[in-house]
């Protein structure tokens, strides 16, 4: 039986080629507020700061809604031309969770777990 890995933490600013994220395939947790959704193709586009990802959410049973802040997690599939998106297997509405806080607590958690 295939594993399934977890969602490693990212923010979308990270998302760049020259990433250790920006692989095909690799499983990320990502976390933005939605800027735009077309129904049609169920695809999804987050933002946080000056960086967007889109999202494929036709697997997901969730209420999306523009300005929310949401987090996705699934793997990601790089385009021929390089662009990302997300596969989502997963989605969850976030709002009332401050993102500054949230980037400084994830950078806290990076700190942690590099000085192990």
């Amino acid at each position: 039986m295939a594993t399934i890995a977890s969602g490693a933490l990212v923010n979308l600013e990270e998302l760049v080629p020259s990433s250790q994220h920006f692989k095909h395939g690799i499983s990320l947790r990502v976390t933005g507020k939605l800027q735009d959704y077309d129904v049609e193709t169920a695809v999804a586009v987050i933002v946080d700061r000056n960086a967007s990802l889109k999202v494929d959410t036709q697997h997901l049973n969730i209420n999306l809604r523009i300005g929310s802040i949401f987090q996705f997690i699934g793997e990601l599939l790089l385009e021929p031309d390089n662009e990302a998106i997300l596969k989502a297997r997963v989605g969850r509405n976030m709002d009332g969770m401050d993102l500054n806080l949230y980037r400084q607590s994830l950078q806290l958690l990076r700190d942690f777990q590099a000085g192990r």
